[in-house]
């Protein structure tokens, strides 16, 4: 029997996680294949937590309190350390608490894992559910993201990792600071299904244009070197261009050398020694029962 634990991070979503732990509920009835577990990493709600049961196919179902509010990457961050360090498990399934991870994928995960179980699996989104300004600015955000990285990152959160992947990841400090890009990083190989971005069960979506900037900004970080790099190549080349472009290549160079500049801001957030403190934010562990 394989041992999946599902970890998800939760910040005030209370009513949401509910109806998400039931609808998994519904998803994994009579899969007598495998265990599972669920481990909520609640990241100092601002909500006070109602009283939850343990849905009856969820073997068990713990809920990590946080004392401060440190950031949903960091949260997860914080999860998958912690699963790794306390927990036995074959796979670790991670998803959002709010609807917009679909649980009837995590059955299309499990199968694809079920084809190569040493290699884990990222969802891939083919379908997204906001509206157009977002959907053309991430369209845009991959843009660059390949250009400055060479990298064409296309997935989130939701992903069903192997044991010895998650070994990995928690011994990168880029996963303080980003999922996705240290997955794409470090993983040497993962599969993708395809995925459709769901809706919010309760309340508008938290992700704002600025999310996504950051989220942007925080991916790119990771491969700091990488932008660097193809940046000083960038610069050059707009140099020899002058005469032809006119004071338009300086605007462009000018851009350039900011964004290089955020990006190492940004990349700071890459702090190992917060990350493996990090288990001193726990204020407790509840296990909850039926």
């Amino acid at each position: 029997m394989k041992k999946i634990i599902i970890l998800i991070p939760i910040y005030n979503d209370w009513e949401s996680l509910i109806k998400l732990l039931d609808e998994i509920n519904k998803v994994i009835e009579n899969k007598n294949d495998y265990e599972f577990r669920c481990i909520v990493v609640n990241d100092s709600s601002s909500v006070k937590q109602p009283k939850l049961l343990k849905p009856l196919n969820i073997k068990s179902l713990k809920i990590i309190n946080m004392k401060e509010n440190r950031g949903h990457a960091r949260c997860n961050a914080f999860g998958l350390k912690y699963t790794n360090k306390n927990e036995n498990f074959d796979y670790l399934i991670l998803m959002d608490g709010d609807g917009e991870d679909r649980p009837e994928e995590i059955m299309s995960l499990l199968n694809k894992i079920n084809e190569n179980p040493s290699i884990s699996v990222v969802a891939k989104r083919a379908k997204r559910s906001e509206g157009a300004l977002f959907k053309f600015l991430y369209v845009v955000h991959k843009i660059i993201t390949f250009i400055f990285t060479g990298k064409k990152i296309n997935f989130g959160y939701f992903s069903c990792l192997t044991k010895n992947d998650v070994n990995t990841l928690v011994n990168q400090a880029s996963l303080w600071n980003n999922y996705s890009g240290s997955v794409k990083k470090y993983l040497d190989r993962y599969n993708e299904i395809q995925s459709i971005r769901g809706f919010r069960y309760f309340g508008p979506s938290k992700m704002t244009l600025l999310s996504l900037v950051i989220h942007s900004f925080s991916i790119i970080s990771i491969f700091k070197y990488s932008v660097f790099l193809r940046s000083t190549f960038m610069i050059i080349i707009l140099s020899f261009l002058t005469k032809i472009l006119g004071s338009i290549t300086i605007i462009f160079q000018i851009l350039i050398v900011l964004f290089n500049l955020i990006i190492f801001i940004v990349s700071m957030r890459e702090n190992k020694e917060d990350f493996l403190s990090s288990d001193q934010n726990v204020e407790d562990e509840i296990n909850v029962l039926h």
